[in-house]
């Protein structure tokens, strides 16, 4: 058994360990409301854009825009840029290793299909295991971090927007992490370009589905609509807009979903260091009625041997 004073060094380090832990819960639960703020301010002006955009498609108009562009045949000799989103920090559970697994399964397959994979890493739990497993990477970002801004999403995926529509890539895919609940946050891949007309959508689906990919809407509604200047300069503004606000709601989404992932994780190692105090107490207290009995002993033996 463990000496006392060696049980208390444990207890009081388990203490400042909860300390730590509770306070960081504390910090994560402050922050995840504000960051489920954004994630359902998003999503309505992401179902709109897709509704409009759903009731201005046709098949005469996706010709002329390079945006709408769908792959010709199979995948193999195309060029996919992947954008993987991870956080800055750690202390969130399987959180960070669930979305790294999740790009490494896509890649995996691209290449299987062969087609190319560029990487474009944000967040610094992804870089670090990218370059660790020696994977080159085409660009890198460790400066979002918990706020993500319209601004940060336009500078991401602007130049591969470029890049799409000069022919260099074939399609433009995001791993990021789907916030559906504070304790429910699957990594996903979702394809914002090409962006795929209304009719090839799953029927089941509504417009501003979280899951939703790429597509711009599942039904077409009948709408009569006076457009100006024109259809055609309408979709040459709100096609950008789209991708860039599908790439700020996976910013959004990852930063609610890793916050929830670290609260979750921190009240569990605050329980733990509870239960773990618990029974080191209880050893303690063990350990020193043992050593007061002893000393008892110790003490009526030495009267005994003096009355002999």
């Amino acid at each position: 058994m463990a000496k006392p004073r060696e049980l208390r060094r444990r207890i009081k380090s388990v203490q400042s360990t909860r300390k730590i832990t509770k306070t960081m819960e504390l910090v994560a639960t402050s922050k995840l409301k504000r960051a489920q703020d954004r994630v359902v301010a998003a999503r309505p002006y992401a179902a709109a854009l897709a509704e409009v955009i759903g009731d201005l498609y046709a098949p005469e108009l996706a010709e002329r825009f390079p945006l709408l562009r769908q792959p010709a045949g199979g995948a193999r000799g195309r060029r996919v840029a992947l954008v993987v989103i991870t956080a800055n920090r750690g202390l969130c559970g399987a959180f960070n290793a669930n979305l790294i697994r999740e790009a490494r399964r896509r890649i995996e397959q691209l290449e299987a299909e062969g087609a190319g994979v560029d990487l474009h890493l944000i967040g610094k739990k992804g870089i670090t295991y990218f370059k660790f497993a020696k994977r080159p990477a085409a660009s890198q970002r460790t400066d979002i971090g918990d706020k993500p801004s319209p601004s940060h999403a336009a500078e991401v995926v602007g130049p591969l927007i470029t890049q799409f529509e000069s022919g260099a890539l074939d399609a433009v895919e995001v791993v990021f992490a789907q916030f559906k609940s504070a304790v429910s946050t699957p990594p996903t891949t979702l394809r914002v370009l090409p962006i795929t007309p209304p009719n090839a959508t799953d029927p089941g689906r509504k417009p501003g589905d979280p899951g939703l990919a790429s597509g711009v809407s599942s039904v077409r509604r009948s709408a009569n609509y006076i457009l100006k200047p024109s259809a055609e300069a309408i979709l040459e503004q709100l096609l950008p807009l789209y991708v860039r606000n599908q790439l700020y709601r996976a910013l959004v989404e990852t930063a609610a979903a890793f916050l929830g992932a670290q609260r979750t994780a921190m009240k569990n190692a605050t329980d733990n260091a509870g239960d773990i105090i618990e029974l080191l107490q209880r050893t303690y207290n063990r350990a020193r009625q043992a050593q007061i009995t002893q000393e008892l002993a110790e003490i009526v033996g030495g009267a005994e041997a003096l009355k002999g």
